[in-house]
Parts: C-alpha cells; structure tokens; sequence
C-alpha cells in the first residue's frame, strides 16, 4: 500500500507503449462504486471475490501492464493467475515510506484506523512473504522517482523479455 504501483505501472506502460490497467480502477468502472463503497456494503471478503473475479479476467489479456490493489496477493488464485500469466514485479516500500504516501488519503478502507501505522506493519507482515512468492523480481521503491523506477524495472528484465 502506498509503494506507487499505479504510478510506476503508468510510466512503465508509456515507456513500453502498453496499455495501462489499474485493477481497483476496472473494478470501480465495473460496479460504478467507489472501493470505499463497496468495502462498507459487501466487507472485505465481497471486495477481494470482485477483485479475483477482476484479475483473472485482465491476466489473459497480452501486452498490458498491470497494477493491483496491494491486498490482492492475499487471495490464492490472485497469486496463481500473476504468477503464471505475467511477469510479476514486487515493489517493496518500507512502512515508514507507506505511511507518509497515505497519510492523507481517505479512499484506502483498511488504513481508516486510528493507528494508521500499527496497520500497516500489519499489513507488510501479512502481505510481504506473499509478495515474495508471487514476484519475478522485487524492486525497493524507497530511492528515485517513478519514471526512474519505471526504468530501473526495465533495465532489471531486460527489453527482449518485455518484446
């Protein structure tokens, strides 16, 4: 949460000239609801069986990059359908960096807490070993902007692999 994987995923695509595809985006686009919205009418549970729903669809789509919501590798099938259909990229960011890219962000549901911080050590707690399964490579995002994070990636896996 707050690693800039939309941001990256954007610079990433323009670079490569791809198509961009924001899964929390296509799953507010599908049900014309906000994330918030839904987390508040369906609870995690119908938010995470939209967004497996969401990523399976859009992984058998080709030449696209993709950004998920950073709770999707919580569910199993998430982590099969990128794992086996894509090139995953992990974007670590240290809490202390989440927490200062989120601090004023009000469509996040599970960091409307009152201990922001304590969720989110929670939340890399439960979410990085899972991460670390699914990626193909793993890139801190604590140092550079997105554009050059966008190239770091590139330079990390090669253009050829990326044709």
């Amino acid at each position: 949460m707050g690693a800039g994987k939309t941001t990256v995923g954007r610079h990433l695509a323009e670079i490569l000239g791809r198509e961009f595809v924001d899964s929390d985006h296509e799953i507010e686009r599908k049900t014309g609801a906000s994330i918030p919205w839904i987390f508040e009418k369906e609870g995690e549970q119908g938010f995470r069986s939209r967004e497996t729903a969401v990523i399976n669809e859009l992984t058998q789509r080709d030449q696209i990059v993709l950004a998920t919501g950073g709770g999707a590798v919580t569910q199993h099938m998430n982590r099969q359908y990128l794992h086996q259909r894509g090139l995953v990229i992990y974007l670590y960011t240290p809490v202390e960096i989440q927490l200062m890219r989120t601090a004023k962000d009000k469509n996040r549901p599970l960091l409307q807490v009152d201990n922001p911080e304590k969720k989110l050590r929670e939340l890399l707690a439960l979410r990085d070993p899972l991460y670390r399964e699914v990626a193909h490579h793993i890139v801190e995002t604590n140092q550079g902007a997105a554009r050059d994070l966008a190239q770091k990636i590139i330079q990390l896996i090669g253009a050829k692999t990326l044709k």
